[in-house]
């Protein structure tokens, strides 16, 4: 079944899993796959969360009916504080919303006018063409640095992504080139006035990474309702900082996979959210 915000009496069970990709952006696999593994491993309520898309929630909500799962439409937006990088997980929003929809037709335009940078600068040393990486896309997803990885493991250049991203994708390697990402406040008010709640994703990779708590006190005042507190790359030190913040400010507390497939080896369920904390999001979404 299909999670609408303004449900009678919505039916939540766990395990709850609300971050996971398919390849309509990152993923390796299609949204009614990623159902499926998300089934069979365990989880029986999820949310679909590709980056600046929503074209996969469709599939993913028909298989999550087949499956008698509970399917929460969600997404993954970009954004950027100065040089860090910030994910801020949308769900139960209005895909329709003008303004919504105008930044992520932005964001999506400048991520394909960016691969297309990095894979010129990759082709003066390596046997890599635009063309190859288009073979990797699956439909209509969006062109991102997976799919470029993609084409350099299919080219024999390099044995997986993880040799991809470790080496020829890695910043230092010199074929790096940014992209555009709106301010993440920008971000957390357009998924507010869309009528949907706003999660930080992975917020304490590391202590560089950490956003300053100004800025998050700042987000919390635009609307952000939660922080993604559960996650494989939290660090155990990012995690009890994030729980000061969630006590501080009665914070909505999300734990998920982040399954990309073969992408990664993060397995749907290996985090999960609390049936109350779902509670508490559908609550809030408008």
């Amino acid at each position: 079944m299909t999670m609408h915000a303004d449900s009678a009496a919505p039916r939540i069970r766990g395990p709850i899993d609300l971050h996971l990709h398919s390849n309509r952006s990152d993923g390796t696999e299609t949204p009614a796959e990623v159902v499926r593994q998300a089934h069979a491993h365990g989880v029986r309520t999820l949310a679909l969360t590709d980056h600046d898309t929503t074209v996969g929630w469709e599939e993913a909500a028909q298989e999550a009916a087949a499956l008698d799962m509970t399917f929460i439409p969600g997404m993954e937006m970009s954004a950027r504080d100065g040089w860090r990088s910030v994910h801020v997980l949308a769900y139960l929003f209005d895909p329709t919303h003008p303004e919504l929809v105008a930044e992520l037709e932005r964001v999506r335009e400048d991520r394909v006018g960016r691969a297309e940078r990095i894979v010129r600068n990759i082709g003066r040393d390596y046997p890599l063409h635009w063309n190859d990486v288009l073979e990797q896309r699956r439909g209509d997803a969006t062109v991102g640095r997976p799919h470029i990885a993609d084409a350099l493991v299919a080219r024999g250049i390099v044995r997986d992504r993880v040799e991809a991203f470790d080496s020829i994708l890695h910043p230092r390697a010199g074929y790096f080139e940014g992209h555009y990402a709106p301010d993440p406040l920008r971000v957390v008010e357009l998924i507010t006035a869309a009528g949907g709640v706003p999660i930080i994703a992975h917020p304490a990779t590391g202590e560089r990474q950490r956003m300053p708590e100004t800025l998050i006190e700042r987000l919390i005042d635009a609307g952000l309702a939660g922080l993604e507190r559960d996650h494989r790359e939290n660090t155990r030190a990012g995690r009890e900082w994030l729980q000061s913040l969630i006590d501080r400010h009665d914070l909505i507390i999300t734990g998920s996979s982040d399954y990309h497939g073969a992408g990664k080896p993060n397995l749907p369920g290996e985090n999960t959210t609390s049936e109350d904390m779902l509670a508490r999001l559908i609550a809030r979404a408008r």
